[in-house]
């Protein structure tokens, strides 16, 4: 999520409503190696349709968590969605950390089809990471501490882990998938809040784990070392505001970054470099996160601060 705007503007009753048809963006701005930016899908804006986090599924569908109704949804190639769960509602009078309202964040999907998603509500009967196996309902796998924001997830599949991005604590957490004890795998403290959300966005990629945070607009590389424990932490590249979500071009260390308040993706190499190369006139509405299939990109815009057009855009990459 992007600026403490953001917060102001996400409680106000949403007026507009998106059409799902696919439409191409007239206007476009993309810069190399990304081209032809396309809408996908013009979501649902009076119906808490904002998406802030994004996993692959089969057949060219993906799934988003839509963080302020409490859905997890799936979006087709034609731009139709399809809800596949609600999450349960808090007690009357529960208030989330920062946002106030129940939050859904990072979402990745397991090759077995199970979606693993994170909730904060400022319950602790409810915060946590919880889990969708295909045609169940939503359980929850792991407990996360009530004053928190779990916010961003990433899985390690190897070794069979979830870390989970804590925006208001500044700890990335390590849960097993199978569910369990978590464990505060790294508090340093580039993670830290400083005004709205510290960590953010967060990958598992070449044996490290790999961080934004959102405050700070940095990109941080924590290495996975012997037995699990967290290494020192670097910082890959600074002067990214707003810095989201990132996803990885390829097997090498370029990445993207959902740049949320400033409506961009920027194309981050390995030397901590970057370029914008989709901007609000392909358009962005407050991109949150991204995914990678193929050559192409998808990017989920929430809106949370302009209250227009969330959407999901696609577009052409030729960067690997």
């Amino acid at each position: 999520m992007s600026t403490k705007h953001v917060v102001s503007s996400v409680a106000v009753t949403a007026l507009a409503a998106g059409a799902l048809a696919a439409t191409s963006v007239p206007a476009s701005a993309a810069t190399a190696p990304v081209s032809a930016p396309r809408i996908v899908a013009h979501l649902d804006l009076a119906a808490g349709q904002q998406p802030e986090n994004i996993t692959l599924l089969p057949h060219d569908s993906v799934a988003v968590t839509f963080a302020l109704s409490r859905q997890i949804a799936a979006i087709g190639p034609d731009g139709k969605v399809k809800v596949l769960a609600t999450l349960p509602a808090p007690a009357a009078g529960s208030t989330t950390p920062v946002l106030s309202s129940p939050f859904l964040g990072g979402i990745v999907r397991a090759k077995d089809g199970t979606l693993y998603f994170n909730y904060a509500t400022g319950t602790a009967d409810l915060t946590g990471i919880w889990k969708l196996r295909p045609g169940g309902r939503p359980q929850r796998i792991a407990a996360l501490p009530a004053k928190g924001l779990p916010n961003g997830l990433a899985l390690d599949a190897r070794s069979g882990h979830l870390y989970a991005a804590d925006s208001v604590l500044g700890t990335i957490w390590r849960a097993p998938v199978k569910g369990g004890k978590v464990t505060a795998w790294s508090t340093d403290k580039a993670l830290a809040q400083q005004s709205f959300l510290g960590a953010n966005g967060i990958k598992v990629h070449n044996g490290a784990v790999w961080a934004t945070d959102l405050d700070a607009g940095t990109v941080l590389r924590i290495p996975v070392g012997r037995h699990g424990a967290a290494g020192h932490v670097r910082t890959v590249a600074t002067g990214l505001p707003a810095a989201d979500d990132l996803a990885f071009t390829g097997k090498g260390d370029t990445l993207l970054v959902a740049l949320n308040s400033t409506n961009e993706v920027a194309l981050v190499k390995p030397n901590g470099s970057h370029t914008i190369v989709l901007t609000a006139k392909d358009g962005l509405e407050g991109p949150t996160s991204l995914a990678i299939r193929g050559d192409r990109i998808l990017v989920p815009s929430a809106a949370y601060f302009t209250q227009k057009d969330p959407n999901l855009l696609g577009a052409k990459f030729a960067g690997k």
